[in-house]
């Protein structure tokens, strides 16, 4: 059998975990708090690192063509429970139910912001699966740290920027966006380093249970190849052998 219809012990649970967060991160972000003088975060800020941090562990062990495919299943799961708050939102309420204006303001859809989270985590994790995926033939698999911290400070800096600026452009004064892009990013950032040690214990579990630890050695790593006559898929384990094998 190939690899592409290999059975995986734990890769529904990883995408699961991965989906999961990522909807968590959806809709909590409503919710502001300002832990430090001076900086404002929003509760989506705790819970995307969780999401990239799953996707740094779906590229390391099954492959970017995996994690593409769980990085699309995000991207719809994301965008339909967006409508799906919208649809709820536009039902008349029962005379008996006086929270229609809260339910409006945390779970209320601003077309802008969707659009601005859904490209922002688009882009971002693609960016995160990719220098990940590359900097693992790089450094010969050897180094885990070095490419999920890179694949970090990638991914989140585009995700960050993109949302920030996409979201408040001539909405907020430019020190307003600058100081909230740097504050979140920060966040982000900090929180999956300090997760490095706990990414290394699932990786190598991982691993080691699943026999699979891939190299994206002649990988397509266009983002929408998913949908193309030839989507790839990865066939079989490749052995690496060096860049350029």
């Amino acid at each position: 059998m190939g690899a592409a219809s290999r059975p995986y012990k734990y890769l529904d649970l990883v995408t699961t975990a991965f989906v999961t967060s990522l909807l968590i991160t959806g809709t909590v972000a409503s919710k502001l708090f300002a832990p430090v003088k001076g900086m404002i975060f929003n509760g989506g800020a705790l819970f995307i690192p969780v999401t990239y941090l799953c996707g740094c562990i779906l590229t390391e062990v099954y492959g970017y063509a995996r994690a593409r495919r769980v990085i699309w299943t995000g991207f719809f799961a994301a965008a339909f429970m967006s409508l799906a708050y919208w649809a709820v939102g536009r039902i008349p309420a029962a005379p008996t139910w006086p929270h229609q204006a809260a339910y409006d303001s945390i779970l209320g859809v601003v077309p802008r912001i969707v659009a601005a989270s859904l490209t922002a985590y688009f882009l971002g994790e693609f960016t995160n699966s990719v220098v990940l995926a590359k900097m693992k033939i790089f450094t010969r698999g050897r180094r885990l740290w070095t490419r999920t911290v890179g694949a970090t400070f990638s991914g989140q800096a585009v995700d960050t920027v993109v949302f920030v600026v996409l979201a408040f452009y001539r909405t907020q004064d430019f020190r307003v966006i600058a100081s909230l892009s740097v504050s979140i990013y920060l966040l982000k950032v900090a929180i999956e380093i300090a997760a490095t040690p706990l990414v290394y214990q699932i990786t190598g579990f991982l691993k080691r249970t699943e026999g699979e630890d891939y190299f994206d050695v002649g990988t397509n790593f266009n983002p929408f190849a998913l949908f193309g006559k030839r989507a790839e898929e990865p066939q079989s384990p490749k052995p690496y052998n060096g860049p350029g094998s």
